[in-house]
């Protein structure tokens, strides 16, 4: 049997699973989607029993085939997402979306106890993300919910929790810690001292190529810790000799840059930056803008109006004059000038369009615009980065490549020329158990 690690990757829309052989090269694959179910307040939320029981299916499957021997498994998920469980070890509450609204204003008197939110945001490098910020995710249940989280007894995030389901182990990762999760005290490099204030406890992280031998199934199996899929996703270029920005594309666009050596500023803060950790603790300098989203809606909105097929942008044909004639006009039509807030589309605003073609191509404009201005924010001042990786399903976006060469026509633009990235990231931390 040829033996592989197993890596369950799982985003907002797609839960995958991976076998990585001893190249590192995908041997099968599968994917499936969820409907998504209601919390208890009437808000969407992911199905995580189905999605346990789709993880311990496939593990199963492979193990009953006979085809493959696992003998790592690792995960990668996306952040913002807890767990809690109660002392008996099983989980209490849904996994509530980080888009469930959270007015930040009701912890007002938490971020001047911790010398006000500007501060605070800088030392964990969290912007005020409401749900995002799975700190806050901590207060709003313990608060909102008290009679719960009196049952609390661990929390953990996403991918520790799909860890546990094997290992029935409590972990932390620093990737996940450390995303945005405003928990983190990047200026000590440890937990921020006000959890032990509100007496909440969490796990000490550990290395991400550290794993937990189980037996699964019968088999003897090394399960991973698992990671935050953004900062997987920059393993397997970590290599590289050349400083880099990553471009991880997908619901989020996030620029990254793990050679940047400054704190975090407020006016990065302000403008969307912040800092994620690699497995060995290191920060990332990141710009995480929700752009992704914003064309994903408007994908739409242009298949309704000009009544075509909603993948008809795969079929463009790149159009260099347009993209140029775009740049000279530099106007302003769906997106705003500063920070996003408004993430639906308005079809009305597609009226001043007479055909599909333009008004895809100002769109794709205005996100290339701030991913530049993303870039540009996360690059030290005396270092001067020409290489920029994309990853994620903009890679193959030919306008959006386009737009970013001429607006920033010094840096090189280069496809990773591995897929899944923040798969084989998380694969490539378990390679020393094959």
């Amino acid at each position: 049997m040829k033996k592989v690690i197993a890596v369950i990757d799982i985003g907002k829309t797609n839960k995958k699973i991976f076998l990585f052989d001893e190249s590192f090269k995908v041997v099968s694959q599968n994917a499936i989607q969820f409907k998504e179910i209601m919390d208890e307040d009437g808000f969407a939320c992911d199905d995580i029993e189905s999605i346990e029981n789709w993880i311990k299916s496939e593990i199963k499957k492979v193990q009953d085939l006979g085809q493959f021997e696992i003998k790592a498994i690792n995960f990668s998920t996306h952040g913002a997402s807890l767990i809690y469980l109660d002392k008996d070890g099983k989980r209490m509450a849904p996994l509530y979306n980080y888009l469930k609204p959270l007015d930040v204003e009701d912890f007002n008197d938490f971020y001047e106890s911790q010398g006000g939110v500007e501060e605070f945001s800088r030392k964990t490098a969290s912007p005020a993300y409401g749900m995002l910020n799975t700190g806050l995710q901590m207060l709003w249940f313990k608060n909102s919910k008290p009679e719960q989280w009196k049952q609390v007894d661990a929390i953990l995030h996403y991918p520790q929790y799909l860890s546990y389901l094997f290992t029935n182990k409590i972990t932390a990762d620093f990737t996940s810690v450390g995303a945005h999760t405003a928990t983190w005290d990047f200026d000590n490099m440890q937990y921020h001292n006000w959890l032990k204030d509100e007496n909440i406890q969490l796990p000490e992280p550990c290395k991400g190529n550290e794993a937990v031998i189980s037996e699964i199934n019968g088999d003897q199996i090394a399960v991973g810790t698992g990671l935050h899929d953004s900062s997987s996703s920059i393993i397997p270029i970590l290599e590289n000799e050349n400083d880099f920005v990553l471009l991880s594309t997908g619901t989020w666009i996030i620029a990254m840059n793990p050679f940047s050596k400054e704190t975090l500023t407020q006016h990065q803060l302000q403008n969307n930056c912040l800092c994620f950790m690699t497995p060995e603790k290191q920060q990332v300098k990141s710009s995480m803008q929700f752009l992704g989203r914003i064309h994903e809606v408007y994908i739409k909105a242009l298949s309704d109006y000009f009544k075509v097929d909603v993948n008809t942008h795969l079929d463009l044909v790149l159009n260099t004059t347009l993209c140029k004639e775009l740049i000279d006009q530099d106007t302003r039509v769906f997106l705003s000038e500063g920070i996003d807030t408004d993430f639906e589309a308005h079809p009305e605003f597609l009226q001043k369009f007479l055909s599909y073609e333009t008004a895809y191509y100002q769109l794709i404009y205005e996100i290339s615009k701030k991913v530049i201005t993303g870039i540009d924010l996360i690059s030290d001042k005396n270092s001067k980065i020409t290489d920029v990786y994309i990853s994620g399903g903009f890679n193959k976006n030919e306008v959006f490549i386009k737009f970013l060469k001429c607006l920033k026509d010094d840096i090189e633009i280069k496809i990773s020329d591995c897929k899944n990235e923040s798969a084989l990231g998380a694969a490539l931390l378990m390679k020393s158990y094959l």
